[in-house]
């Protein structure tokens, strides 16, 4: 507390201004483009460099308007993402404590082609987008804020295996329990088989 005071009794009428860090200069769109396979493109060839994919990855952001930009403190720029920037490449399941019960909850954790892990639960949610035609199933996981993994087809069809049937407001549902919560991916089909379907969809 007294290091605080006497901070404070250093600031007078003579301690200049605080600068303020300037705003990025935004260099409008970068020729960058994220194919939906999850790979990135420069000028529309493939960036192999992987640690350098990783080091814009880390600057990706998401914009109100549902663009995305890579934004460092000095500057930013707008790229090209087809689907969404990462993909689920791995799935890891494991039974993990429960925080409030200490009892074991199955906790399914993604790999995305960046090597970035992430495990599901309600600040990292799984949603499944359906065709309104074909209803295929688009499943996605929430990765960083604005940002999700599209979840490939081998690893959905791991998570289909692990599917569980539930009751949501008089619904039946078929979904996935990940740390203690539930995450719906479609709607029961009436015949027995819901599993097939779901994999012949995808």
């Amino acid at each position: 507390m007294t290091g605080i005071r006497a901070e404070k009794a250093t600031i007078g009428p003579d301690t200049p201004p605080v600068k303020q860090r300037p705003p990025p200069i935004d260099h409008g769109d970068y020729a960058i483009r994220i194919a939906r396979c999850g790979t990135w493109f420069y000028r529309g060839s493939p960036i192999g460099r992987k640690p350098l994919v990783s080091l814009f990855a880390s600057v990706l952001k998401r914009e109100a308007d549902g663009g995305y930009v890579l934004e460092t403190p000095v500057e930013r720029g707008r790229i090209e993402v087809e689907d969404v920037p990462f993909v689920a490449v791995e799935l890891f399941w494991r039974d993990c404590p429960c925080p409030d019960t200490g009892r074991p909850v199955q906790c399914l954790t993604f790999r995305t082609n960046l090597d970035e892990m992430v495990t599901a639960n309600a600040v990292h949610p799984i949603r499944v987008a359906l065709c309104p035609t074909t209803r295929e199933p688009r499943p996605y996981v929430l990765v960083r804020p604005g940002l999700e993994a599209r979840i490939s087809r081998a690893v959905f069809y791991e998570l289909v295996a692990l599917a569980q049937p539930e009751t949501i407001d008089g619904r039946q549902v078929l979904g996935l329990w990940s740390e203690g919560v539930f995450f719906p991916i479609d709607d029961l089909p009436i015949e027995e088989d819901a599993e097939q379907d779901l994999i012949s969809a995808a």
